[in-house]
């Protein structure tokens, strides 16, 4: 390619008139120019893989025998359940070991002959028994009947004064756990009535009272239940 050298420096394609700034050339010197090269085509773009799908992936296979889900490649596991192709089998997961829910301590009473009991009562025609070992029993959930057995009459309470306090009535009280954990005494129409702690009117009949550790219960013409919350 051919160019004028401009006066004021440029180099022009015309040799009359700079084709840079407009300047008259005259006598100017052309300068060959080496033609640039044309630039490289530039590579293609590598065209990038559908996502989820690793390059090296290979298309689906036969199905899992297991579930039926298509084998991925090569790969060894089944993606849908886990089944290993190399040994055949399925990944099993040992369930959690049981534990077993607490059971909280039942309450406990302890039934007693009471000889102050038996004084302030003052039945007359009973005399206090001569040997009355104490016993203690279990409270279960939810009721407790407190009487004396009978075929006749159908009662077979849960404490049972038949052999110990013939001043008990056959059904003599209800002993019952609240869903607060609060045991109730209940008179159920005793002949002696039902006396709690020190008080020195009985319960009437159907009238309810709320019992602690410790508090004592009083039926028949002799005879002390106390009760007794789990330890701890």
């Amino acid at each position: 390619m051919t160019t004028y050298a401009c006066p004021r420096g440029h180099e022009s394609g015309t040799d009359d008139f700079c084709d840079e700034c407009g300047a008259k050339i005259g006598g100017a010197t052309t300068v060959s120019m080496p033609v640039a090269a044309a630039p490289a085509a530039a590579p293609s773009a590598a065209v990038a893989a559908p996502s989820g799908v690793t390059p090296s992936a290979a298309p689906a296979g036969a199905p899992c025998p297991n579930c039926g889900a298509p084998r991925a490649g090569g790969s060894r596991f089944c993606e849908d359940c886990g089944y290993d192709h190399s040994t055949g089998k399925v990944p099993t997961l040992a369930p959690p070991p049981e534990v077993a829910a607490p059971v909280a301590a039942p309450w406990t009473a302890t039934i007693s002959a009471d000889r102050k009991y038996f004084e302030d009562n003052a039945i007359e025609g009973v005399e206090f028994p001569a040997d009355a070992p104490s016993r203690e029993v279990d409270l279960p959930a939810p009721q407790v009947r407190i009487g004396r057995r009978s075929r006749s009459k159908g009662t077979n309470p849960e404490i049972d004064l038949a052999d110990s306090d013939p001043g008990t009535s056959h059904s003599h009280a209800l002993l019952t756990l609240s869903v607060d954990g609060v045991w109730l005494v209940s008179d159920l129409g005793s002949t002696n009535g039902t006396y709690v702690n020190e008080e020195q009117q009985p319960l009437g009949a159907g009238q309810t009272r709320s019992l602690k550790d410790g508090d004592q219960v009083h039926v028949g013409a002799w005879t002390t239940i106390t009760l007794h919350a789990p330890a701890g």
